[in-house]
């Protein structure tokens, strides 16, 4: 058998197919920053359709709660007490701290949130409750200062109102009732009387990942993200029924985004492909065409001679997300590297994830993982360092600081290390060439 044969194998690519909307976005964000409120309310009134409160008032969150079911609210509770828990983990692992680096000289890190952070929101197609809880809940337990979550919203209703409940549980300072390049630009800006964010987080359609991208370096972003991804891993004791399952449920985000099956077992992966249509076509709309498109242009099922040509391809794939339906999960988890996020065992699905286990649904995409992870608090904080000395303590740094920056070629770094021996070692000879020279400071 080749290392890989393609028994499905997609006829578009979510990098081949990107729409060309940068110009756009380029003029959206230059037209606000230059003209500012009013701009932004025009292109609300353009796309958004809607003329309500912009932010939202104690009054309009707490009726927009009300709409929702107390059960929904507690699983809503229970979903962000889990984001909370996890991020509260991941944010302990990170301390200040301090070393003696040489007597004398000690250099250290502070751990330092962010000031302002806006989190987008979707709630186009879908509403995307769980990624209120995602990037809200983080940014405040990271311990951000003020975060405003934005979400668009619908003619004559506003924001979907489990979204404005899940972001208010997760401790959102405003709720922003704008959506998309408009209300990322609200929040890069600072219109509408709020703090200009530092870092824009969470995910949303091509513009709004487009706006990002030209934004960032004026203020940090989570990551670029294109359409959400998912690979399976299966051997022959995985059920093909809960694989299509699985796979029909991560192509309903778009009918761009890819899924894929990999395995080393023929029959299988032709009992999968055999499911998935009857499975889509049971979705009610529009999740059933979403689906459709997805698994007709962009699925691809891959055929591979064991458990080790199954790793290889899917590395070289570095999926959003990766679920492993396949005998000894500890020999996967030891050997997959490259992932936004992973799931072990039929027991778990990406919905899972996607929803209430407490890891983070905002992940990198077309195959960004194999270089970055997803949201979590780490995203909303600044590792900075300092460093003290006495005269002493720095007088071995000044003297190699001198010489390097010499051969460098850098003479004012080499001046300002000469002046401080000059000062604290007056009358002393010290060798601050970079060839060797004899020099006095």
């Amino acid at each position: 058998m080749r290392e890989r044969i393609y028994l499905k194998r997609a006829t578009r690519t979510a990098r081949t197919d990107a729409p060309d909307i940068a110009a756009t976005v380029q003029e959206i964000l230059a037209t606000i920053e230059r003209e500012g409120e009013d701009a932004a309310l025009r292109y609300a009134a353009q796309f958004d359709g809607y003329d309500g409160p912009l932010i939202l008032a104690s009054a309009d969150i707490a009726a927009a709660s009300a709409q929702v079911p107390a059960r929904l609210r507690e699983d809503i509770a229970f979903a962000q007490d889990n984001v909370a828990r996890v991020a509260q983990t991941q944010r302990d692992t990170l301390k200040d701290a301090r070393i003696d680096v040489q007597p004398g000289l000690t250099v250290g890190q502070r751990i330092i949130p962010v000031d302002a952070a806006g989190a987008y929101v979707p709630g186009g197609r879908y509403a995307h409750v769980a990624s209120a809880i995602m990037t809200v809940t983080t940014a405040k337990v990271a311990g951000c200062g003020h975060v405003v979550a934005c979400s668009p919203p619908r003619p004559g209703i506003g924001v979907n109102p489990a979204i404005v409940h899940a972001a208010d549980l997760g401790g959102a300072d405003r709720i922003l009732a704008m959506g998309g390049v408009q209300g990322v630009a609200a929040m890069a800006f600072g219109l509408f009387d709020l703090p200009p964010a530092k870092i824009l987080v969470g995910p949303g359609n091509a513009y709004v990942a487009e706006a990002k991208r030209q934004l960032f370096g004026r203020v940090g972003i989570d990551m670029v993200a294109g359409p959400t991804d998912s690979l399976v891993l299966a051997d022959a004791t995985a059920d093909p029924r809960l694989i299509a399952i699985d796979l029909v449920s991560q192509a309903e985000h778009g009918a761009n985004s890819p899924v894929w099956l990999v395995t080393d077992d023929e029959a299988l992966a032709y009992a999968v492909i055999a499911q998935v249509p009857a499975l889509i076509d049971d979705l009610p709309e529009p999740n059933r065409s979403a689906a459709a498109g997805a698994w007709r242009d962009y699925a691809e099922v891959v055929l591979c001679a064991d458990r080790e040509g199954m790793v290889a391809c899917s590395e070289s794939y570095a999926p959003e997300h990766l679920t492993v339906m396949a005998a000894d999960l500890d020999w996967w988890l030891d050997r997959l590297h490259s992932y936004g996020s992973l799931f072990l065992g039929e027991e778990v699905t990406v919905a899972y994830g996607d929803k209430a286990t407490g890891t983070n649904h905002v992940l990198p995409t077309s195959a960004a993982a194999s270089y970055t992870g997803g949201l979590s608090v780490h995203k909303f904080l600044r590792i900075v360092t300092w460093q003290r000395a006495t005269p002493q303590g720095a007088r071995r740094v000044a003297e190699a600081t001198a010489r390097i920056s010499r051969l460098e070629g850098m003479e004012g770094h080499a001046r300002a290390a000469d002046a401080r021996l000059a000062r604290y070692f007056p009358g002393e000879t010290f060798d601050l060439t970079a060839d060797n020279r004899e020099a006095h400071p």
